[in-house]
């Protein structure tokens, strides 16, 4: 989760889990010991403070509705399986080090086990691995972002949301359970170094970059609209088929109201990715996260971080804006492990979209929806070359091996390596 200009976190995780059948839709935590969050609401653990999971932020999701989208749904009430501190307990083998996943702004991560169906936690190595967050004791986030993070995920439903599927609070123990993500976080593919992690191909790239891109536009058209308030890279979760899910609502806000074209709020996020008016004024729109998209899709195409002292010490939004404006100077900021792999228009014509989503006036930037509707365009460009090149060569092929055709045309074999996208 992030925090007052936040160093990149690690938190990332999960796969395909289903929806609790036995889910309680109430939150009954046992203690009464209470908490304060940074916006100045609060809650108590007693039964008396059950509700106080119905109205985080600012009002409920869809005022008491549930929201059918095509690609999504709005729950009426958090959805969640309520866990027991010593049921997680046992599921990550007492936390032990060996379960540790990754560590962020919240605390510590780590891989646990609970039965596909029920949910109901299973011995460590059976059943559905899921990714247990663990609140530190120490943690200056704390509660406030425990109770962000379970009132949006645990009620916003999307193929590029990842899945909440149930916390815990105990006396002092808050914890949150995940669907456990694969591959890790985008930051790490992108930035780190090694043989344990590959680099990214240019198709997997646009592809990941439009899975993001339409979580953010689902969260900006909902009824209630949300504004995500951290977006980067390392929130951006990839599963074992690279389809990626946007993670940690710990910062989230509900968008303005009754025409207001933003809320003010106290400045947090990630330095780096955070909009120039948010950090001048606090005041927050929808289009502050579509800045933040704007630099993400930077690093995807550079492969430098929106922050780094040492490569980029002024930042990386004014080391491409001089860059991206000619095909020729774009080429030579282009990741260069992307070397052949993708068309100059194609890259030329997503860096032009990342211009236009970090314009310095919040108005200037597209929606969300036409940042995915252009990405698709782009993503595309890189099919249709392919299947043109392939029907291409295919009639050279075809004249010389009559007799070998088993061996020498291989049409089936290149159009599924086309189509496994």
């Amino acid at each position: 989760m992030g925090n007052c200009w936040n160093s990149s976190s690690t938190e990332a995780y999960s796969n395909n889990p289903r929806a609790a059948s036995s889910s309680t839709q109430s939150y009954t935590p046992a203690t009464s010991k209470q908490y304060s969050n940074e916006e100045g609401t609060s809650g108590t653990g007693s039964s008396a403070g059950k509700s106080m999971f119905s109205e985080a932020a600012s009002g409920s999701l869809d005022d008491g509705r549930t929201s059918l989208r095509e690609d999504g749904q709005i729950l009426d009430y958090a959805n969640l399986k309520e866990y027991t501190f010593a049921e997680l307990k046992a599921s990550t083998k007492n936390f032990r080090p060996d379960s540790l996943l990754g560590e962020g702004g919240f605390g510590l991560v780590y891989r646990g086990w609970v039965d596909e169906k029920t949910l109901v936690p299973s011995k460590f190595g059976t059943g559905m691995m899921v990714a247990i967050k663990k609140l530190k004791q120490q943690s200056e986030q704390g509660f406030a972002e425990w109770q962000s993070e379970v009132n949006f995920l645990g009620r916003l439903s999307h193929p590029n949301l990842v899945k909440l599927l149930g916390y815990c609070w105990e006396d002092k123990e808050l914890l949150l359970v995940y669907e456990y993500m694969q591959r890790g976080s985008l930051e790490n593919h992108l930035f780190r170094k090694g043989s344990t992690v590959a680099p990214l191909p240019w198709d997997i790239r646009l592809k990941i970059a439009v899975c993001a891109a339409r979580g953010l536009a689902f969260l900006h058209t909902s009824d209630k609209q949300v504004i995500y308030r951290d977006f980067k890279a390392s929130n951006i979760l990839i599963d074992g088929n690279y389809n990626a899910k946007i993670s940690d609502f710990g910062l989230a806000k509900f968008g303005p109201e009754g025409g207001d074209s933003h809320v003010t709020t106290r400045i947090m996020g990630t330095y780096g990715y955070a909009a120039p008016e948010y950090i001048a004024t606090g005041h927050l729109y929808i289009k502050s996260d579509v800045y933040g998209f704007g630099v993400v899709l930077l690093e995807i195409l550079t492969g430098l971080r929106a922050h780094d002292t040492k490569r980029v010490p002024h930042g990386l939004v004014d080391l491409a804006k001089p860059c991206i404006h000619h095909k020729r100077k774009l080429k030579n900021i282009m990741d260069a492990r992307l070397e052949g792999q993708y068309s100059i228009t194609a890259a030329f014509q997503a860096a032009q979209l990342a211009l236009k989503c970090i314009a310095a006036e919040p108005r200037s930037r597209p929606s969300m929806k036409e940042v995915v509707e252009e990405l698709e365009k782009i993503e595309g460009m890189g099919r249709i070359k392919e299947s043109n090149s392939i029907r291409s060569a295919a009639p050279q092929n075809q004249q010389f091996s009559h007799a070998k055709a088993p061996f020498h045309l291989k049409p089936k074999g290149a159009l599924l390596q086309v189509e496994k996208r």
